[in-house]
C-alpha cells in the first residue's frame, strides 16, 4: 500500500472518537518526518510505502499525530520518537542575542517558544551538540538538556555563501 497524502492529525479529533479507535503506530525518529519517500512498518508489521506531497498549507512533513490510513478497522498514525535537544533560556535579551547570534554562526536550527508554550518560559531549542553545551557553560547560559518531541523537524541547514 502506497499513501500519498496524510488524512488529517490526531490532535484534530474528539476525545472520545480517539479514545475508541483502533491505532497502529509507526514511529519515526524526528529525521524522518522530513523525507518524502519511505517505506514504514508499523507496530503490528503492516508495510506501508510513503509517497508524500506538500498540500495546500503544509509543507509535506510528518508531524507527531498524522494520521496515514483510516478505516473501519481504526488508523495509523505516526509517532514521533523525542530529540535529545538542548532548552535554551538565556537571562537577559542581551544574553540571548548573542546566544543566538553565536549559534547562527555554526548554522544550527533553532525553534523559538514564548511563555505561553509547553515550556512555560520564552526558550530556544536546538538538537543537543557537545560544542553547543559547552559554549553554553563557558557563557553561563541558562539551559536544560532534554527528550522532546519537537513540533517542527529540525533539518540540515544549507548554507551557501
Amino acid at each position: 500500500m502506497i499513501v500519498e497524502k496524510t488524512v488529517g492529525n490526531l490532535a484534530d479529533l474528539p476525545r472520545e472518537e480517539r479514545d475508541r479507535l483502533h491505532m497502529e503506530k509507526v514511529v519515526l525518529p524526528s529525521a524522518d518526518l522530513v523525507k518524502r519517500i519511505q517505506r514504514v512498518t508499523t507496530d503490528h508489521g503492516r508495510e506501508i510505502g510513503l509517497r508524500l506531497a506538500a498540500a495546500p498549507g503544509r509543507d509535506g512533513d510528518l508531524k507527531d499525530g498524522d494520521i496515514l490510513l483510516r478505516d473501519a478497522a481504526g488508523v495509523v498514525a505516526v509517532t514521533v520518537l523525542p530529540s535529545d535537544v538542548l532548552v535554551i533560556a538565556p537571562r537577559t535579551i542581551t544574553q540571548m542575542g548573542v546566544t543566538a547570534h553565536s549559534l547562527g554562526n555554526r548554522h544550527l536550527q533553532a525553534q523559538f517558544f514564548d511563555a505561553d508554550s509547553e515550556y512555560g518560559a520564552e526558550v530556544m531549542v536546538v538538537q543537543y551538540d557537545h560544542t553547543v553545551q559547552d559554549y553554553l557553560d563557558h557563557h553561563q547560559v541558562p539551559y536544560e538538556r532534554q527528550d522532546r518531541v519537537m513540533p517542527v523537524p529540525f533539518r540540515h541547514a544549507e548554507h551557501h555563501h
